[in-house]
């Protein structure tokens, strides 16, 4: 529930370039109950403000949140002025900095002369302050001009309020443009996609009948393109576009249709505005090839630098095979080897190849080449993966610290930027990255940006798994351009060789499949059944497996789609109602049609750092406080408002995507004909390869085998193959 403080601004902490703010305030008033004890107290604020200006007063609209890292905090949705009515208020703010050259003096005549109305007497014109003592004409004007401009910035916010704008965007747009701000959005508001972050198409187009722009005019036309070239490369995965494919999908979004001569003048028009690059039949945002571009050249440099000389390196990785007591093969001895030697290298490999084993290797051999003492060794030593499950796994098979490419960048979700980046490098000297094949071309982009460089960097992934959700296609591409060193693990190496899901992974990722697929194995059962009985077969076996001892955590439902009767919102409904059916002992809250029960497992679905939680994060209500959710992420505990209840989403069955970079010890994953459009090899074989212990598969075997032999989704159209291969010529 929003509710007010009352204060005076005392100081800021931090302040961006788009006005996010963090500050004290000494709290006058309030009607927030967490907040009564502070009355008379500073007390720390966040959000988004035009100006603010030290010992006024104003009024902050929002909610205290606590904040795992920095306490308790007020997260400010909007706020107001104050304006000083009281004699003594008055004389503080006329001798304020806003007011250069009016000392005390001077302000307590024109309180003395005009009244305690002198503010609104002044705004409507320089000439009454005449009667003061020794006030000039020009000195008057000069007052007059200084409280026109101080009014107007809270003008500007409130006219752009009115035009359709939320605060936070308002504040964003007024941050940017500030005088020139109105005639701007009424002369061209498309132009506010391009400068003012979280500014879309999608929301300027509805404000559009505030304006003079008709549906065919050229700067609507323009923004309409560059929308639609960037629907299209998230649909597909591209990160460049060909013609016609831009042409239909324009035509399906503008209602009156574009020609193929209007359509290529608009687009050399945007090649012409430094908005994309032409290059033959290839479309491409200016962004997307920045990004590429730059992977490029990074990759390329990184691969050619001289390589390391270690001495005894050979001896060495005999010594690892006695620390761990292991035998490596030949593979697996290269791929160590090599991760120190080269400046770049890639290891990629199935399931089973060993590639937690070798990473364990790597980062054993790195502390006995190098012998840091531990908090340097965590310095120079950084091991990164794209998930917050990722990470973790990575961090306990290796016993030493992982983080997320997020966290370790310091993302800023408030402004969406990077702490470290191209100014900013991180100190690490040798960085292992793993589940590589689901980072996009963007983090990429910025993660090579934060490099300095002499580091040295290993990725690791399998890149018959998943693309990543974003467009690219990166790891793949660097593979394929053979510029960068690559170890290739094709021998299965774990204990359990006799594995059934190894075997059918491998089966599914050649397009094959053995008839024994339908044969129960001592980790593996496909169980056949309509698409009617497959959501209690799905409920059963995962009632059978609790039964059996397993953590709920680790026995996990995947499935292709959201919608439909066994699709994951109702798959959801119907696992809370047997893992966590309504108790008189448990409290709830609720969202739209969705209800959230204390000890509900829960999905966490996009990045919060400064919660140190991460997209795929998976953890258990442990209260609920009127609306607001307490999540337990192994020990974390992360508070999510109504506000952000879009950040989470039950966790009993979550979408192959979401599984990726994670493992669990029994999946269950449903195939059924309604799925077909969503069922092809890449997304089987990602889901299978989730399971470490058990794998059931349940529903319709023939819409199983076509998904094998489906290659399924187009080969992504992405530059960075081609441009690493052209830095070799």
């Amino acid at each position: 529930m929003e509710t007010y403080i009352k204060g005076t601004f005392k100081r800021s902490i931090f302040s961006s370039n788009d006005g996010f703010t963090v500050g004290l305030i000494k709290i006058k008033d309030t009607d927030d109950q967490d907040l009564i004890d502070y009355k008379g107290k500073q007390f720390t604020f966040t959000g988004l403000f035009a100006a603010l200006n030290i010992d006024e007063d104003y009024v902050l609209y929002g909610e205290v949140i606590d904040n795992p890292k920095y306490g308790l905090q007020y997260k400010v949705n909007r706020y107001e002025k104050v304006m000083p009515e009281d004699k003594d208020g008055l004389i503080v703010f006329l001798s304020s900095d806003i007011f250069p050259g009016v000392g005390e003096k001077t302000a307590e005549q024109i309180v003395e002369a005009l009244g305690e109305d002198c503010l609104n007497k002044i705004s409507q014109g320089y000439e009454c302050l005449l009667v003061v003592p020794k006030m000039t004409a020009k000195k008057a004007m000069d007052i007059h001009a200084k409280l026109q401009k101080y009014n107007a910035s809270f003008e500007t916010v409130v006219y752009l309020t009115n035009f359709g704008f939320n605060m936070k965007d308002a504040l964003k747009i007024y941050n940017h443009y500030l005088d020139d701000t109105i005639r701007v959005v009424e002369n061209n508001p498309y132009e506010l996609i391009d400068t003012v972050d979280g500014i879309t198409f999608s929301k300027v187009d509805e404000l559009r009948g505030k304006t003079k722009i008709e549906s065919n005019d050229e700067r609507r036309l323009l923004a309409l393109i560059i929308y639609v070239m960037q629907s299209l490369c998230f649909q597909t995965g591209d990160t460049f576009l060909q013609f016609e494919l831009i042409k239909n999908g324009v035509n399906a979004v503008y209602e009156e249709g574009i020609s193929d001569e209007n359509l290529s003048y608009y687009l050399i028009e945007l090649n012409q505005m430094g908005k994309i690059i032409i290059e033959d039949d290839k479309y491409v945002l200016y962004s997307y090839y920045k990004n590429e571009n730059y992977i490029s050249n990074v990759a390329y440099n990184l691969a050619n630098r001289q390589d390391v000389v270690i001495k005894d390196i050979d001896l060495k990785i005999e010594k690892l095979q006695l620390f761990f007591e292991i035998d490596y093969n030949e593979e697996q001895k290269k791929a160590i080897k090599q991760a120190l030697v080269k400046n770049f290298s890639i290891i990629t490999g199935g399931p089973g190849t060993g590639k937690t084993t070798i990473i364990k290797g790597i980062v054993q051999l790195y502390k006995m080449v190098y012998a840091y003492g531990f908090e340097k060794l965590k310095e120079r030593l950084v091991l990164l993966a794209p998930t917050g499950r990722a990470a973790k796994r990575m961090s306990e098979s290796c016993d030493y610290p992982a983080s997320t490419i997020h966290r370790y960048l310091k993302w800023n979700k408030e402004t969406g930027e990077f702490q470290y980046n191209e100014r900013n490098k991180v100190p690490a000297e040798f960085i292992v990255v793993d589940e590589t094949s689901m980072i996009d071309a963007e983090l990429l982009a910025n993660f090579f940006k934060a490099l300095p460089r002499g580091i040295k960097l290993v990725f690791i992934g399998d890149y018959h798994q998943l693309e990543s959700v974003g467009p690219g296609n990166v790891l793949k591409d660097l593979i394929e351009s053979d510029v960068i060193n690559t170890i290739f693990l094709k021998e299965i190496y774990r204990q359990d060789q006799n594995s059934f899901i190894t075997e059918l992974a491998y089966e599914v990722n050649k397009g094959e499949l053995d008839e024994t697929f339908l044969e129960k194995k001592d980790d593996y059962n496909f169980i056949k059944c309509s698409s009617n009985d497959v959501l209690m077969a799905t409920c059963t076996i995962a009632k059978k497996a609790i039964e059996k001892g397993y953590d709920l955590k680790n026995v996990q439902v995947l499935a292709p789609m959201y919608k439909g009767i066994n699709g994951i919102d109702n798959l959801n409904k119907v696992l809370q109602s047997i893992f966590n059916p309504i108790s008189d002992d448990k409290k709830e809250t609720y969202d739209a049609d969705v209800t959230y029960r204390e000890g509900d497992k829960i999905l966490q679905l996009e990045n919060m750092p400064d919660n140190n939680v991460f997209n795929g994060d998976i953890g258990f209500i442990s209260k609920i406080s009127g609306s607001e959710i307490t999540v337990d992420f192994d020990g974390n505990m992360v508070k999510y408002t109504p506000k952000e209840y879009k950040s989470i989403k039950h966790g009993y069955a979550i979408s192959i995507h979401k599984a990726q970079g994670s493992e669990f010890e029994i999946v269950i994953m449903p195939v059924v004909p309604e799925y077909r459009i969503m069922l092809y090899r890449k997304l089987v074989y990602t889901g299978i390869t989730r399971a470490k212990k058990s794998l059931t598969l349940i529903g319709d075997p023939a819409s199983f085998a076509k998904a094998v032999y489906n290659k399924g989704n187009k080969e992504r159209k992405t530059l960075l193959k081609n441009m690493l291969i052209s830095n070799i010529s």
